[in-house]
Formats: C-alpha cells, sequence, structure tokens
C-alpha cells in the first residue's frame, strides 16, 4: 500500500509504504470476538495481531486459535513485552493501568470505552500520551458510522440550533449477542476478579466520591452505553455550558438529563434499561427553525445493519420535505480501526484523541453530581 507524503524540494512526490502495524489485543470477550478481532483479520495488509491476553487462559487460547494468533497470555504485561507497535484495550474496566503502560511503553494506543472514570485517570493517560508522542486514540465508534458523517453535514446547515432530543432505549446485549458465536469461560481466577472490582470502586469512587448505589449505577451505564450519545453530542455541537437538570430514576437504571449550550439551545436526553426489549432504540433529533435531522443506530452488536439519516425541512417557497440519504455499506468499528492505522502509519491527525476524551468524563461527573447537587 502506497501513500503520497509532501513534495520534495526537486518538486517530485515523495512515496513511502504504509507499513503494516504489528497489533496486541487485551480482552477476549464479546466485543473483541464480535468485532475488533474479525475486523483486525479483515484489515490484514494494515494489521499484524501478535498477541491476545485475556485473564481467562481459556479465553485467551481459543481467540487466539480462532482468529489464528500465534500466541496468547494471561498478563498484559506480558502482551507488553513483546514486539507490538500498538496495543488495542477492550478488557474490563478500569484500563488505566494498562494504558498509561502502553503508552509509557512507547506504543500507540486504542481503548475502548469508556476510557476510565475520573478526571484523574484521563489526565495520567493524556500526559503519558505527551511524553511518548504516540496515537492514543479512543474507541468511539460512532463518529465513524457513515451515518453519523452525512448527520454531522446535515446539522451543519442548520442556521441555528434551538432543540436536541436523544432517546437512548437499552435492551440486555444478551438478546443481540445470541446472533453470535460469543464463547465465554468460567476460569477467571478469583484473586484477579477481586482485584478487578476493587480497582473500579476505587476509580468510581475518585471521580464521585461515597455516592449511594443507586448513582454509580447510573455513572456507569453513562460511561459505557450512554458515552456514545455524550460524545456524538460533543462532535455536532460542542462542549454544553451547564447541565441544567437532571434526574435518576428506576433504581439507577434510567438517567433523564438536560444540558445548554452556547446560544441557548437546550438537550433533552434519556437512556433507560428495557432488558426484556428485543428492540434496541437509539436516537438522535436536532431540531434548527426550517430544518430537523433525525439519525438512528442500530445495537452496537449488529453486522451489517445500517444507521439512518432523516432530514425533515421547509424550503423557500415553504413547501415541507424529507429527504433520507444513502448510507455507505462499511462498519463503523472497521472505519475506526482503517483510521487509527492511518494515524500511525500516515500521521492523519487523529478524530478521538483522548484530550477531546476528557471533555465526556467531566460531563458524566457534572451530570451525576447535578442530581446530588
Amino acid at each position: 500500500m502506497l501513500a503520497l507524503q509532501p513534495p520534495a524540494q526537486d518538486g517530485t512526490a515523495a512515496v513511502h509504504v504504509m507499513k503494516r502495524v504489528k497489533i496486541g489485543v487485551v480482552g477476549c470477550g464479546a466485543i473483541a470476538q464480535v468485532h475488533h478481532l474479525p475486523n483486525l483479520a479483515a484489515l490484514d495488509e494494515q494489521f499484524e495481531v501478535s498477541v491476545v491476553c485475556d485473564v481467562s487462559p481459556a479465553a485467551a487460547a481459543d481467540a487466539a486459535r480462532r482468529f489464528h494468533v500465534p500466541r496468547h497470555v494471561t498478563d498484559w504485561r506480558d502482551l507488553l513485552a513483546a514486539d507490538l507497535d500498538a496495543v488495542l484495550l477492550c478488557h474490563t474496566d478500569p484500563k488505566t493501568e494498562a494504558a498509561v503502560a502502553v503508552l509509557q511503553a512507547g506504543k500507540h494506543l486504542f481503548i475502548e470505552k469508556p476510557v476510565c472514570f475520573s478526571l484523574e485517570e484521563i489526565d495520567a493517560m493524556i500526559a503519558a500520551q505527551a511524553d511518548a508522542g504516540t496515537v492514543a486514540q479512543a474507541g468511539y465508534m460512532k463518529v465513524y458510522d457513515p451515518a453519523f458523517e452525512l448527520a454531522r453535514q446535515a446539522v451543519r446547515d442548520i442556521d441555528q440550533v434551538r432543540f436536541v432530543q436523544v432517546n437512548h432505549l437499552h435492551p440486555d446485549n444478551a438478546l443481540h449477542l445470541r446472533q453470535f458465536d460469543v464463547r465465554r469461560f468460567d476460569d477467571y481466577p478469583d484473586e484477579v476478579l477481586e482485584r478487578t472490582r476493587a480497582a473500579r470502586s476505587a476509580s468510581i469512587r475518585q471521580a464521585i466520591g461515597d455516592a449511594a448505589p443507586m448513582v454509580q449505577r447510573t455513572f456507569s451505564l453513562l460511561s459505557g452505553s450512554g458515552i456514545h450519545d455524550l460524545y456524538g453530542l460533543r462532535v455536532l455541537l460542542g462542549v454544553p455550558n451547564a447541565v441544567v437538570s437532571t434526574e435518576i430514576w428506576r433504581a439507577g437504571r434510567a438517567v433523564t438529563f438536560t444540558l445548554q449550550y452556547p446560544g441557548g439551545a437546550r438537550c433533552v436526553a434519556t437512556w433507560i434499561d428495557l432488558p426484556d426489549l428485543w428492540d434496541f432504540r437509539e436516537t438522535l433529533e436536532v431540531y434548527g427553525d426550517r430544518r430537523r435531522v433525525l439519525l438512528s443506530y442500530p445495537t452496537g452488536f449488529a453486522r451489517g445493519i445500517l444507521s439512518r439519516v432523516v432530514v425533515h425541512g421547509t424550503d423557500e417557497r415553504g413547501s415541507a420535505f424529507r429527504t433520507e440519504p444513502a448510507v455507505d455499506w462499511e462498519s463503523a468499528f472497521l472505519r475506526e480501526l482503517r483510521h487509527f492505522h492511518e494515524c500511525i502509519a500516515a500521521g492523519v491527525p487523529n478524530r478521538t484523541p483522548l484530550a477531546e476524551a476528557r471533555h465526556d468524563i467531566e460531563l458524566i461527573i457534572d451530570i451525576v453530581g447535578r442530581y446530588r447537587g
């Protein structure tokens, strides 16, 4: 694969071969089995998966066999000692210790959401990246969705955004994972599980203090599933200047909050757990005086199901119109990995850097803080 560099002094175009990035994957659970490992295999001209890691020996061995990876380990430190250019982290949270170590080792980092929970954690990652000078990309896949890119352009065509509404109606992921051969194992060492639980609790406590279990549950769902809505809003509208209100209900399994944006626009967003309802719904609606942009997503655990964009409006003659642009048949998960490679091999500016992810972490803390007063 060839990439053109800026012209040389003699006016000719310099050409170099975009290298195949050696990458290791930490975490062999559902997101790795459904998306990351198959997509890395499909991008075999860009990536070489050298080693996989999971605290379950059986999970690591099975993933290595299924996806033709030559080596598997159970400790990310052993993975980090391998000859790698980059590491993809998609293991159980928190990922902070591993992420900082990856960057301190001078390797590129792809980190699945949630990146982390506290501002202290994200600041440690950002500092490590600055010292290393490597790429650090947050796994914010919806930004790379072709439908999101169409919606972003349509929102730019709105003269003044007046109102935004987000609805995220989330069933149990298990209902959708049934469509895939996701393999689970029970040989996790007890001491590793206990250490992970303790680290997660400490990280959440660092972020929001000693909060009630209901509040912690809401904080976790916003950091996990709800993060997709928050970073999408940020990319479309910028950073809000205030959290107007927050309501937590259903014992922390539902949250509704209102954000205020510069210029006076408001966003009302709801995330609710509906575990037994198979039909996943995630929608983003952006309203101006004469135009509405509606973006709807399928579940993240799907292949080949397209997101949709619909634009409603009134033209200069006062006539109503409705358009639905065609969306490219390409996975957002595949596109974000291809972009990660372009950032490493061609120096392309990263679209979802850790510095931008910090805004989302701060916003989640503020949303929960508004509820607590």
